[in-house]
């Protein structure tokens, strides 16, 4: 209880903020339609009609959760105006740069930790290219695989999911792989243990809580490069390419429908990781 009612508290103060800013944004449009009419409308009225307008500026609350119904429940999982179908799109690229971010981030810090060469070049270009903006660099990639010949449309998704991905990794692992403080890898150096058995022994194990801390906000963030890598392409299917197209047609239900999906999404991802991150703790007598 003592962990809900903070949560529930969050989410009543968030619901009502969004009620409020959709009275506030909508009623703008249900007032120059009154005025155009010549008609006067009390308070209620306008209430009662920036609730349901047909492409509002800001879709209240219900309006978003009945289009989640129609989108999720009510349509088949394969069909292409399913957001099931389309998170199934996202979620299979995000996994492919999630995997490959973590591995890359994994594998550089462990080169800059082992190398001084490696920890004097690489980690300065790693910070750098986090200044870059993902929407300004994720049509060069899309364009340089196409001209690689590249088709697979997950591909260039995947790359720019773990272009997002992978820094926040490099940083827990190294930071992590340098936890250890001098006196335990002195006594490893005193019973004669290799770098290769000080690495196992020592060093990866401590590092196992920040990479799991830093999966946690890597798997979020995969999951934002691959939404952006979708729009420059005018992707089809898709979360991003639900957003991509309830911009088009001006429906800001579909763009927030979608919105609404791929943070539960992320939630569940990263709720995932938690769990895993319990259990491994656990089994390595971390936690209590």
């Amino acid at each position: 209880m003592t962990r809900v009612l903070p949560i529930a508290t969050v989410l009543a103060v968030l619901f009502v903020l969004w009620y409020a800013g959709a009275v506030w944004m909508n009623s703008k449009w249900t007032l120059a339609q009154a005025e155009r009419q010549g008609v006067e409308l009390s308070f209620s009225e306008i209430v009662a009609d920036t609730m349901r307008q047909d492409r509002p500026r800001l879709p209240p609350p219900h309006q978003v959760a009945v289009e989640l119904k129609k989108t999720v429940i009510d349509k088949k999982v394969t069909s292409k105006r399913s957001l099931v179908f389309h998170g199934w799109i996202t979620l299979s690229a995000t996994l492919m740069g999630f995997a490959l971010g973590t591995v890359t981030g994994i594998l550089m810090a462990v080169s800059i930790v082992y190398s001084r060469v490696m920890n004097m070049s690489l980690m300065p270009w790693a910070i750098i290219s986090q200044t870059i903006p993902i929407v300004a660099i994720a049509p060069m990639i899309i364009l340089v695989l196409s001209l690689m010949g590249v088709e697979e449309r997950a591909v260039p998704k995947a790359i720019i999911s773990a272009y997002l991905c992978y820094f926040p990794v490099l940083v827990g692992m190294v930071k992590g792989l340098r936890s250890p403080d001098a006196m335990q890898l002195d006594l490893l150096n005193t019973y004669g243990a290799s770098g290769w058995a000080s690495f196992w022994k020592l060093r990866f194990p401590s590092s196992v809580p920040y990479l799991f801390t830093s999966l946690k906000i890597g798997i979020a963030a995969a999951l934002v490069g691959t939404i952006v890598g979708e729009l420059p392409t005018g992707a089809k299917r898709g979360l991003g390419a639900r957003i991509l197209i309830g911009d088009q047609f001006g429906n800001p239900i579909m763009i927030w429908s979608a919105l609404i999906a791929a943070a539960c999404l992320a939630g569940a991802l990263v709720s995932i990781v938690a769990v895993l991150q319990g259990v491994t703790m656990k089994r390595m007598g971390f936690a209590r």
